[in-house]
């Protein structure tokens, strides 16, 4: 879990590699409008969250119930998010974090990505930081 650009999708494909589990980046499974209201610059709201995150949910429910393992790469910024898409499962969560600099100078040079560096900001506002 992390802000855009932290490196969730190339942590969590190499992590899922070296286990032999399945490995699902979370941003597949946003709606289209969602996705063509960050390409605008609109940071989503709770209510944009929602089906995402029940569609994250349900697969990981599917692998469980499939006796297989998973390794998710979701943004996961806030508390009630994790707490949501972990109820009942086992799940650990990996925090990847980086300064807003660094992260900020990923974005601007990923090509092809419908979340760019001017949406950075609105994700660290957002982000509670796991405890503990």
């Amino acid at each position: 879990m992390g802000v855009a650009g932290a490196g969730k999708t190339t942590i969590g494909t190499l992590l899922a590699e070296t286990l032999g589990w399945e490995f699902l980046d979370a941003d597949s499974l946003h709606a289209r409008a969602s996705v063509e209201k960050m390409r605008s610059g609109i940071a989503l709201e709770d209510a944009d969250r929602a089906p995402w995150l029940d569609a994250v949910r349900a697969r990981l429910v599917d692998a469980g119930a499939r006796g297989r393992d998973m390794v998710v790469a979701c943004s996961a910024l806030k508390e009630s998010y994790r707490t949501d898409l972990s109820a009942g499962l086992q799940v650990t969560w990996v925090y990847l974090m980086g300064s807003e600099t660094l992260i900020r100078q990923r974005l601007e040079g990923r090509v092809g990505h419908f979340m760019d560096a001017a949406m950075l900001r609105s994700q660290v506002d957002a982000l509670e930081e796991p405890s503990g």
